[in-house]
Protein backbone atom coordinates (compact mmCIF):
# COMPACT_ATOMS: atom_id res chain seq x y z
CA UNK A 1 0.00 0.00 0.00
CA UNK A 2 3.24 2.16 1.00
CA UNK A 3 4.62 2.21 -2.78
CA UNK A 4 0.65 2.91 -4.18
CA UNK A 5 0.58 5.94 -2.32
CA UNK A 6 3.82 6.95 -2.76
CA UNK A 7 3.17 6.51 -6.57
CA UNK A 8 -0.20 8.76 -6.29
CA UNK A 9 1.87 11.15 -4.13
CA UNK A 10 4.65 11.95 -6.54
CA UNK A 11 2.09 11.95 -9.56
CA UNK A 12 1.62 15.74 -10.25
CA UNK A 13 -1.48 17.42 -9.17
CA UNK A 14 -2.93 18.39 -12.63
CA UNK A 15 -2.15 14.67 -13.79
CA UNK A 16 -4.17 13.19 -11.11
CA UNK A 17 -7.18 15.74 -12.16
CA UNK A 18 -6.93 15.16 -15.59
CA UNK A 19 -7.38 11.24 -15.10
CA UNK A 20 -10.30 11.52 -12.50
CA UNK A 21 -11.83 13.87 -15.31
CA UNK A 22 -11.72 11.72 -18.26
CA UNK A 23 -12.27 8.77 -15.43
CA UNK A 24 -15.21 10.60 -14.17
CA UNK A 25 -16.85 11.19 -17.77
CA UNK A 26 -16.27 7.72 -18.51
CA UNK A 27 -17.99 6.18 -15.58
CA UNK A 28 -20.68 8.57 -15.98
CA UNK A 29 -21.72 7.71 -19.09
CA UNK A 30 -21.03 4.54 -19.01
CA UNK A 31 -22.76 4.03 -15.16
CA UNK A 32 -26.94 5.18 -14.42
CA UNK A 33 -27.59 7.30 -11.75
CA UNK A 34 -28.58 4.04 -9.13
CA UNK A 35 -24.55 2.77 -10.08
CA UNK A 36 -22.67 6.03 -9.89
CA UNK A 37 -24.67 7.55 -6.96
CA UNK A 38 -23.25 6.37 -4.01
CA UNK A 39 -19.93 8.81 -5.31
CA UNK A 40 -21.63 11.52 -4.60
CA UNK A 41 -20.61 11.49 -0.80
CA UNK A 42 -17.05 11.26 -2.04
CA UNK A 43 -17.69 14.55 -4.03
CA UNK A 44 -19.66 15.82 -1.07
CA UNK A 45 -16.04 15.38 1.33
CA UNK A 46 -14.01 17.47 -1.21
CA UNK A 47 -16.45 20.65 -1.15
CA UNK A 48 -17.11 20.30 2.08
CA UNK A 49 -12.86 20.42 2.68
CA UNK A 50 -12.32 23.67 0.30
CA UNK A 51 -15.43 25.40 2.27
CA UNK A 52 -13.55 24.48 5.33
CA UNK A 53 -10.36 26.08 4.22
CA UNK A 54 -12.21 29.51 2.53
CA UNK A 55 -12.01 31.21 5.97
CA UNK A 56 -8.82 30.67 7.32
CA UNK A 57 -7.18 31.32 3.98
CA UNK A 58 -8.85 34.73 3.35
CA UNK A 59 -8.30 35.68 7.33
CA UNK A 60 -4.87 35.13 7.47
CA UNK A 61 -3.63 35.54 3.67
CA UNK A 62 -5.39 39.03 3.60
CA UNK A 63 -4.11 40.28 6.83
CA UNK A 64 -0.37 38.97 6.15
CA UNK A 65 -0.67 40.39 2.31
CA UNK A 66 -1.52 44.01 3.79
CA UNK A 67 1.41 44.01 6.29
CA UNK A 68 3.60 43.00 3.81
CA UNK A 69 2.07 45.82 1.49
CA UNK A 70 4.18 48.77 0.01
CA UNK A 71 2.78 52.55 1.74
CA UNK A 72 -0.32 53.28 0.16
CA UNK A 73 -0.57 50.33 -2.33
CA UNK A 74 -3.46 48.87 -0.65
CA UNK A 75 -6.02 51.35 -2.34
CA UNK A 76 -4.38 51.61 -5.54
CA UNK A 77 -4.69 48.10 -5.89
CA UNK A 78 -7.75 47.92 -4.60
CA UNK A 79 -9.11 50.17 -7.48
CA UNK A 80 -7.38 48.16 -10.07
CA UNK A 81 -9.12 45.50 -9.11
CA UNK A 82 -12.63 47.21 -9.01
CA UNK A 83 -11.49 48.60 -12.65
CA UNK A 84 -10.47 44.97 -14.37
CA UNK A 85 -13.55 43.29 -12.97
CA UNK A 86 -15.89 45.44 -14.36
CA UNK A 87 -14.41 45.94 -17.75
CA UNK A 88 -13.35 41.93 -18.13
CA UNK A 89 -17.52 41.87 -16.81
CA UNK A 90 -18.66 43.85 -19.82
CA UNK A 91 -16.50 42.69 -22.66
CA UNK A 92 -17.16 38.71 -21.43
CA UNK A 93 -20.68 40.07 -22.30
CA UNK A 94 -20.34 42.03 -25.33
CA UNK A 95 -18.22 38.35 -26.56
CA UNK A 96 -21.43 36.58 -25.60
CA UNK A 97 -23.55 38.85 -27.91
CA UNK A 98 -21.43 38.99 -30.43
CA UNK A 99 -21.09 34.91 -30.78
CA UNK A 100 -24.38 34.29 -29.79
CA UNK A 101 -25.62 36.54 -33.11
CA UNK A 102 -23.71 34.87 -35.00
CA UNK A 103 -24.81 31.23 -35.05
CA UNK A 104 -28.09 32.39 -33.37
CA UNK A 105 -28.96 28.90 -30.96
CA UNK A 106 -32.33 28.41 -30.36
CA UNK A 107 -33.15 29.19 -33.80
CA UNK A 108 -36.81 26.88 -34.62
CA UNK A 109 -37.68 26.02 -31.35
CA UNK A 110 -40.60 26.81 -29.75
CA UNK A 111 -41.68 27.80 -25.90
CA UNK A 112 -43.22 25.53 -24.04
CA UNK A 113 -46.33 27.54 -21.98
CA UNK A 114 -46.83 24.79 -19.61
CA UNK A 115 -42.80 25.45 -18.66
CA UNK A 116 -42.01 27.57 -15.62
CA UNK A 117 -39.47 28.11 -12.91
CA UNK A 118 -39.81 29.54 -9.40
CA UNK A 119 -37.17 32.72 -9.49
CA UNK A 120 -35.37 33.76 -5.84
CA UNK A 121 -35.71 37.47 -5.74
CA UNK A 122 -32.75 39.55 -6.56
CA UNK A 123 -31.44 41.35 -3.31
CA UNK A 124 -29.67 44.59 -5.64
CA UNK A 125 -26.59 46.10 -5.57
CA UNK A 126 -27.29 48.23 -2.26
CA UNK A 127 -28.33 45.38 -0.57
CA UNK A 128 -25.11 43.50 -1.47
CA UNK A 129 -23.08 46.67 -0.80
CA UNK A 130 -24.62 47.12 2.73
CA UNK A 131 -23.67 43.51 3.30
CA UNK A 132 -19.97 44.25 2.95
CA UNK A 133 -20.08 45.05 6.65
CA UNK A 134 -21.14 42.09 8.47
CA UNK A 135 -23.34 43.02 11.65
CA UNK A 136 -21.44 40.07 13.59
CA UNK A 137 -18.67 38.95 12.82
CA UNK A 138 -18.90 35.51 13.42
CA UNK A 139 -21.82 35.28 11.59
CA UNK A 140 -19.94 36.48 8.29
CA UNK A 141 -17.57 33.57 9.14
CA UNK A 142 -20.30 30.99 9.60
CA UNK A 143 -22.35 32.47 6.96
CA UNK A 144 -19.49 32.46 4.54
CA UNK A 145 -20.01 36.05 3.85
CA UNK A 146 -16.81 36.64 1.50
CA UNK A 147 -17.24 40.57 1.23
CA UNK A 148 -17.98 40.81 4.99
CA UNK A 149 -14.62 38.38 5.67
CA UNK A 150 -12.40 40.58 3.14
CA UNK A 151 -13.62 44.03 5.24
CA UNK A 152 -12.71 41.98 8.47
CA UNK A 153 -9.13 41.28 6.93
CA UNK A 154 -8.78 44.48 5.90
CA UNK A 155 -10.16 46.25 8.68
CA UNK A 156 -8.06 44.07 11.18
CA UNK A 157 -5.07 43.79 9.05
CA UNK A 158 -4.70 47.29 8.50
CA UNK A 159 -5.21 48.05 12.75
CA UNK A 160 -2.22 45.69 12.84
CA UNK A 161 0.06 47.42 10.45
CA UNK A 162 -0.33 50.94 11.83
CA UNK A 163 0.00 49.34 15.66
CA UNK A 164 3.21 47.35 14.55
CA UNK A 165 4.27 51.55 12.69
CA UNK A 166 3.01 52.72 16.03
CA UNK A 167 5.62 55.31 17.99
CA UNK A 168 5.14 53.88 20.92
CA UNK A 169 8.18 50.92 21.52
CA UNK A 170 5.99 48.65 23.67
CA UNK A 171 2.88 49.17 20.73
CA UNK A 172 5.51 48.49 18.04
CA UNK A 173 6.66 45.36 19.97
CA UNK A 174 2.80 43.90 20.70
CA UNK A 175 2.40 44.64 17.01
CA UNK A 176 5.38 42.49 15.95
CA UNK A 177 4.35 39.87 17.97
CA UNK A 178 1.06 39.85 16.83
CA UNK A 179 1.95 39.67 13.18
CA UNK A 180 4.19 36.10 14.24
CA UNK A 181 0.98 34.48 15.29
CA UNK A 182 -1.18 35.92 12.07
CA UNK A 183 2.14 34.79 9.89
CA UNK A 184 2.44 31.13 11.60
CA UNK A 185 -1.07 30.75 11.37
CA UNK A 186 -1.32 31.86 7.24
CA UNK A 187 2.13 28.81 7.02
CA UNK A 188 -0.70 26.09 9.18
CA UNK A 189 -3.16 26.68 6.79
CA UNK A 190 -0.98 26.24 4.09
CA UNK A 191 -0.12 22.93 5.43
CA UNK A 192 -3.56 21.72 6.09
CA UNK A 193 -3.77 23.06 2.51
CA UNK A 194 -1.64 21.01 0.78
CA UNK A 195 -3.01 18.19 2.54
CA UNK A 196 -6.54 18.22 0.88
CA UNK A 197 -5.07 18.72 -2.80
CA UNK A 198 -4.23 15.43 -2.01
CA UNK A 199 -8.18 14.23 -1.78
CA UNK A 200 -8.67 16.81 -4.93
CA UNK A 201 -8.53 13.70 -7.51
CA UNK A 202 -10.64 11.88 -5.57
CA UNK A 203 -13.61 14.15 -5.21
CA UNK A 204 -13.16 15.32 -8.78
CA UNK A 205 -13.61 11.68 -9.99
CA UNK A 206 -16.59 11.27 -8.48
CA UNK A 207 -18.19 14.88 -8.82
CA UNK A 208 -18.13 14.47 -11.98
CA UNK A 209 -18.97 10.79 -12.35
CA UNK A 210 -22.17 11.84 -10.66
CA UNK A 211 -23.03 14.86 -12.53
CA UNK A 212 -22.50 12.86 -15.97
CA UNK A 213 -24.85 10.25 -15.03
CA UNK A 214 -27.78 12.26 -13.73
CA UNK A 215 -27.04 15.12 -16.81
CA UNK A 216 -26.93 12.06 -19.61
CA UNK A 217 -26.36 12.53 -23.39
CA UNK A 218 -30.32 13.34 -23.55
CA UNK A 219 -30.43 16.71 -21.98
CA UNK A 220 -26.90 17.53 -23.86
CA UNK A 221 -28.33 16.93 -27.56
CA UNK A 222 -31.57 18.29 -27.12
CA UNK A 223 -30.10 21.79 -26.61
CA UNK A 224 -26.48 21.32 -28.22
CA UNK A 225 -26.63 24.34 -29.67
CA UNK A 226 -26.89 26.41 -26.93
CA UNK A 227 -23.88 24.32 -25.04
CA UNK A 228 -21.62 24.31 -28.48
CA UNK A 229 -22.27 28.41 -28.68
CA UNK A 230 -21.77 29.07 -25.00
CA UNK A 231 -18.47 27.15 -25.03
CA UNK A 232 -17.19 28.39 -28.04
CA UNK A 233 -17.53 31.79 -26.54
CA UNK A 234 -15.76 30.68 -23.59
CA UNK A 235 -13.19 29.71 -25.95
CA UNK A 236 -12.94 33.79 -27.62
CA UNK A 237 -13.11 35.00 -23.90
CA UNK A 238 -10.12 32.81 -23.08
CA UNK A 239 -8.33 34.24 -26.08
CA UNK A 240 -8.47 37.50 -25.12
CA UNK A 241 -7.00 37.12 -21.71
CA UNK A 242 -4.29 34.85 -23.52
CA UNK A 243 -3.64 38.86 -25.53
CA UNK A 244 -4.28 40.69 -21.97
CA UNK A 245 -1.32 38.72 -20.48
CA UNK A 246 1.07 38.68 -23.38
CA UNK A 247 0.14 42.55 -23.24
CA UNK A 248 1.60 42.99 -19.32
CA UNK A 249 4.36 40.31 -19.94
CA UNK A 250 2.61 37.33 -17.76
CA UNK A 251 4.74 33.88 -19.64
CA UNK A 252 1.27 32.34 -20.89
CA UNK A 253 3.01 29.06 -20.39
CA UNK A 254 3.73 29.67 -16.62
CA UNK A 255 0.58 30.97 -16.31
CA UNK A 256 -1.79 27.81 -17.87
CA UNK A 257 0.92 25.66 -15.64
CA UNK A 258 -0.25 26.97 -12.68
CA UNK A 259 -4.03 27.66 -13.31
CA UNK A 260 -5.02 24.12 -14.49
CA UNK A 261 -5.36 23.03 -11.47
CA UNK A 262 -7.91 25.43 -10.19
CA UNK A 263 -9.38 25.27 -13.70
CA UNK A 264 -9.99 21.92 -14.12
CA UNK A 265 -11.33 21.50 -10.39
CA UNK A 266 -13.71 25.01 -10.71
CA UNK A 267 -15.34 23.35 -13.91
CA UNK A 268 -15.97 19.91 -11.51
CA UNK A 269 -17.27 21.45 -8.71
CA UNK A 270 -18.47 24.66 -10.32
CA UNK A 271 -17.77 26.63 -7.59
CA UNK A 272 -15.62 29.72 -7.66
CA UNK A 273 -15.29 30.21 -3.88
CA UNK A 274 -15.30 26.71 -3.09
CA UNK A 275 -12.22 26.48 -5.40
CA UNK A 276 -10.52 29.78 -4.00
CA UNK A 277 -8.04 27.64 -1.77
CA UNK A 278 -6.57 26.09 -5.17
CA UNK A 279 -7.14 29.66 -6.64
CA UNK A 280 -4.84 31.27 -3.92
CA UNK A 281 -2.14 28.15 -4.43
CA UNK A 282 -1.56 28.70 -8.08
CA UNK A 283 -0.80 32.73 -7.70
CA UNK A 284 1.21 31.91 -5.04
CA UNK A 285 3.13 29.80 -7.00
CA UNK A 286 3.13 31.64 -9.87
CA UNK A 287 4.38 34.68 -7.96
CA UNK A 288 2.10 37.27 -6.95
CA UNK A 289 2.23 39.29 -3.92
CA UNK A 290 0.04 37.93 -0.79
CA UNK A 291 -0.95 41.78 -1.20
CA UNK A 292 -2.30 41.49 -4.55
CA UNK A 293 -3.73 38.44 -4.14
CA UNK A 294 -5.01 37.81 -0.79
CA UNK A 295 -7.61 40.79 -1.99
CA UNK A 296 -8.08 40.48 -5.41
CA UNK A 297 -9.04 36.48 -5.82
CA UNK A 298 -11.36 36.80 -2.50
CA UNK A 299 -13.12 39.33 -4.30
CA UNK A 300 -13.25 38.00 -7.25
CA UNK A 301 -14.70 34.74 -6.11
CA UNK A 302 -17.66 36.85 -5.16
CA UNK A 303 -17.95 39.64 -7.53
CA UNK A 304 -15.65 38.74 -10.98
CA UNK A 305 -18.20 36.33 -13.22
CA UNK A 306 -17.10 36.22 -16.67
CA UNK A 307 -18.37 32.57 -17.35
CA UNK A 308 -21.70 34.10 -15.88
CA UNK A 309 -21.44 37.44 -18.04
CA UNK A 310 -21.30 35.01 -21.24
CA UNK A 311 -24.09 33.24 -19.80
CA UNK A 312 -26.18 35.91 -19.61
CA UNK A 313 -25.41 36.96 -23.20
CA UNK A 314 -25.98 34.02 -24.84
CA UNK A 315 -29.38 33.10 -22.88
CA UNK A 316 -30.43 36.08 -23.70
CA UNK A 317 -30.38 36.03 -27.76
CA UNK A 318 -31.47 31.89 -26.84
CA UNK A 319 -34.41 33.26 -25.68
CA UNK A 320 -34.81 35.79 -28.63
CA UNK A 321 -34.61 33.59 -30.90
CA UNK A 322 -37.06 31.05 -29.16
CA UNK A 323 -40.15 33.77 -29.57
CA UNK A 324 -38.93 34.69 -32.50
CA UNK A 325 -37.78 37.95 -31.78
CA UNK A 326 -34.25 38.94 -32.60
CA UNK A 327 -32.38 41.67 -30.61
CA UNK A 328 -32.05 45.05 -31.95
CA UNK A 329 -28.82 46.91 -31.13
CA UNK A 330 -30.82 49.16 -28.09
CA UNK A 331 -31.50 45.79 -26.04
CA UNK A 332 -27.74 44.31 -26.71
CA UNK A 333 -26.64 47.66 -25.02
CA UNK A 334 -29.56 47.14 -22.46
CA UNK A 335 -27.95 43.99 -21.49
CA UNK A 336 -24.15 44.77 -21.32
CA UNK A 337 -25.39 47.37 -18.94
CA UNK A 338 -27.80 46.20 -16.92
CA UNK A 339 -25.75 42.36 -16.98
CA UNK A 340 -22.48 44.05 -15.80
CA UNK A 341 -23.96 45.65 -12.68
CA UNK A 342 -26.75 42.77 -12.45
CA UNK A 343 -23.36 40.30 -11.95
CA UNK A 344 -22.41 42.21 -9.14
CA UNK A 345 -26.38 42.68 -7.69
CA UNK A 346 -26.32 39.27 -7.16
CA UNK A 347 -22.93 38.85 -5.51
CA UNK A 348 -22.88 35.22 -3.23
CA UNK A 349 -26.83 34.26 -3.31
CA UNK A 350 -27.74 30.83 -3.98
CA UNK A 351 -28.68 30.16 -7.70
CA UNK A 352 -27.17 33.46 -8.73
CA UNK A 353 -26.93 32.19 -12.34
CA UNK A 354 -30.61 32.59 -12.28
CA UNK A 355 -31.29 35.24 -10.84
CA UNK A 356 -29.16 37.39 -13.44
CA UNK A 357 -30.47 35.94 -15.96
CA UNK A 358 -33.97 36.67 -14.88
CA UNK A 359 -33.52 39.83 -13.89
CA UNK A 360 -31.84 40.99 -17.55
CA UNK A 361 -34.89 39.02 -18.97
CA UNK A 362 -37.40 41.27 -17.35
CA UNK A 363 -35.07 44.71 -18.18
CA UNK A 364 -35.54 43.76 -21.89
CA UNK A 365 -39.08 42.39 -21.97
CA UNK A 366 -37.64 38.82 -22.70
CA UNK A 367 -39.89 35.75 -21.41
CA UNK A 368 -38.87 34.36 -17.97
CA UNK A 369 -40.37 31.18 -19.11
CA UNK A 370 -37.22 30.44 -21.33
CA UNK A 371 -35.55 30.04 -17.68
CA UNK A 372 -37.15 26.54 -17.62
CA UNK A 373 -35.63 25.91 -20.71
CA UNK A 374 -31.87 26.29 -20.16
CA UNK A 375 -31.94 24.56 -16.34
CA UNK A 376 -32.15 21.18 -18.12
CA UNK A 377 -28.49 22.09 -19.04
CA UNK A 378 -27.38 23.92 -16.21
CA UNK A 379 -24.90 21.62 -14.74
CA UNK A 380 -23.29 21.40 -18.12
CA UNK A 381 -23.07 25.29 -18.43
CA UNK A 382 -21.94 25.82 -15.08
CA UNK A 383 -19.27 23.66 -15.20
CA UNK A 384 -17.66 26.16 -18.34
CA UNK A 385 -18.55 29.28 -17.05
CA UNK A 386 -17.24 28.56 -13.56
CA UNK A 387 -13.97 27.66 -15.00
CA UNK A 388 -13.96 30.94 -16.95
CA UNK A 389 -14.89 32.89 -13.42
CA UNK A 390 -11.55 31.50 -11.90
CA UNK A 391 -9.58 32.22 -14.48
CA UNK A 392 -10.60 35.56 -15.20
CA UNK A 393 -10.15 36.25 -11.20
CA UNK A 394 -5.90 34.82 -11.52
CA UNK A 395 -5.53 36.48 -15.14
CA UNK A 396 -7.16 39.55 -13.52
CA UNK A 397 -4.35 39.05 -10.21
CA UNK A 398 -1.25 38.71 -12.82
CA UNK A 399 -1.88 41.38 -14.84
CA UNK A 400 -2.46 43.63 -11.49
CA UNK A 401 0.64 42.44 -10.34
CA UNK A 402 2.46 42.93 -13.57
CA UNK A 403 1.44 46.56 -13.35
CA UNK A 404 2.81 46.92 -10.13
CA UNK A 405 6.16 45.90 -11.39
CA UNK A 406 6.02 42.26 -9.84
CA UNK A 407 8.05 40.04 -11.39
CA UNK A 408 6.40 36.78 -11.91
CA UNK A 409 7.79 33.08 -11.42
CA UNK A 410 8.92 31.02 -14.80
CA UNK A 411 9.13 28.17 -13.29
CA UNK A 412 7.37 26.36 -10.07
CA UNK A 413 9.23 27.20 -6.55
CA UNK A 414 10.36 23.76 -4.98
CA UNK A 415 7.25 23.50 -2.56
CA UNK A 416 4.68 25.13 -1.98
CA UNK A 417 1.58 24.04 -0.29
CA UNK A 418 2.83 20.38 -0.69
CA UNK A 419 1.52 20.55 -4.67
CA UNK A 420 3.46 19.99 -7.71
CA UNK A 421 2.25 20.85 -10.93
Amino acid sequence: MHWIWKKYADTSLIARVTIALVAGVAVGLLGSQETVGWLAPLGELLLKLLTFLIVPIVLFTLMVGVNQSREGSVGRIGRKVFLYYLASSALAIIVGLAVASLFNPGSGMTLDDSASFSVPDNPGLVSVLLNIVPGNILEAFTELNMLGIIFTALVFGIALLKLRESGTERQAALGERLYEVFEALNEITLKVMGGVLHYVPIGVFAIVADTVSRQGMGTLLSLGDMVLVLYLALGVQLLLYCGAMRLFGVRLRAFFREARTPMATSFATQSSSGTLPLTINAADRLGVPKTIYGFSLPLGATLNMDGAAIRIAISAVFAANVIGAPLDFMSMVQIVLIGTLVSVGTAGVPGAGIIMIATVFAQVGLPIETVALLTAIDALVGMGCTALNVTGDLVGTSIIARSEGDKLAETPPGATCGAES
